[in-house]
């Protein structure tokens, strides 16, 4: 009995009340049978990242400008994937201390899982590009470009660092309606972009990579939908209210990967973003496709159209986009403290 301060089980018929949050006592509560088709389609769908057609592709017929460049992007992806399976782990946990129903657990694990499969790819890919490196921060750059992605990588970094601090901070703060509210956010514009990927890649390598993670992707946005079908109609006035802001800061957040990182929150140099296009248009003409300015864009701005669709059913005021040319509530300012990083 060493780990108890005081035994007292011989003093009581039953034991005292848990103290909440806590993943005890264990229920197996099933309501929300969509989940159940979601889970069931996870398995179907379950994919390998060694398996991928890897030997389609000599990646030495790339100059190593090519090379440095379409690392440079699977790296800026990590940023996001990479630390999509802590924090989704992190909702997991927080699924099971408020004793959501099986299918809800199940479903937040399967995106976990899912997640881990696109870091894989993220790493993998970083290391056949850079010639055996286990981090873009250990290779050392064969061209000038290559030094100054590098020195953007490392921003990169600084920046998700403190993402992940917020992240920590904020799980046990919210509600899970608040927080699917975020993720949902990345689901929709990740499914369409890597639809779009996959199309344009000239290799079938990353054709098979893009396929594979949209369609997951594609399914845990169907997750998050469900949630908000069972979740909004009764949604507190004052969640839909954080909703509203966390619309504006996930635009702000995912926007490094998705269209341009604005210095509302991201802290960059003033030469990040020029290189940035600088190697985007370098690995476009190696075949290797990257939507442009004006297409990601148009992406984002269908994607907040989608998701303003979305909200508007259940009277959650949506944010003010002007970037993408989307009118709304406007945002002067938001408390980062008080927000939901989204990966």
């Amino acid at each position: 009995m060493s780990m108890n301060k005081e035994a007292i089980a011989d003093t009581m018929e039953l034991p005292p009340p848990i103290t909440e949050p806590n993943i005890f006592p264990v229920r197996w509560d099933r309501k929300t049978m969509k989940l159940e088709e979601v889970w069931d389609a996870s398995l179907r769908d379950a994919w390998d990242p060694k398996k991928l057609p890897w030997d389609s592709l000599s990646f030495e017929q790339y100059s190593w400008e090519q090379r440095e460049a379409i690392a440079y992007w699977w790296t800026l992806l990590g940023v996001f994937d990479g630390s999509g399976p802590p924090v989704f782990a992190a909702a997991v946990i927080k699924t099971f201390e408020e004793h959501e129903e099986d299918p809800v657990r199940r479903a937040f694990f399967s995106i976990t899982r899912d997640e881990m499969n696109h870091e894989v790819v993220c790493g993998m890919m970083v290391e056949k590009l850079l010639g055996g490196v286990s981090s873009a921060l250990d290779y050392e750059p064969k061209t000038e470009l290559g030094r100054r992605l590098k020195r953007n990588v490392h921003w990169l970094y600084h920046n998700g660092a403190r993402y992940w601090n917020g992240y920590k901070k904020a799980v046990p703060k919210y509600s899970l309606a608040v927080l699917f509210s975020s993720f949902m956010m990345g689901e929709i514009a990740a499914a369409s972009i890597f639809h779009q990927m996959a199309n344009g890649c000239k290799e079938i390598l990353f054709k098979e990579a893009f396929r594979s993670i949209g369609r997951d992707e594609a399914r845990h946005m169907a997750i998050c939908m469900t949630l908000m079908e069972r979740d909004y109609p009764n949604l507190p006035q004052e969640d839909a209210a954080i909703i509203t802001k966390q619309i504006r800061a996930g635009y702000l957040f995912l926007s490094a990967v998705l269209f341009e990182p604005p210095p509302e929150f991201w802290d960059l140099p003033s030469d990040f973003i020029a290189t940035q296009r600088e190697s985007e248009a370098i690995a476009r003409a190696a075949g290797f496709f990257i939507p442009d300015y004006e297409q990601k864009k148009e992406n984002w701005r269908k994607s907040m159209l989608n998701l303003k669709g979305l909200l508007d059913k259940y009277g959650i005021a949506f944010p003010a986009i002007p970037e993408v040319g989307i009118q709304g509530q406007e945002i002067t300012a938001i408390d980062w403290d008080d927000i939901i990083p989204v990966f």
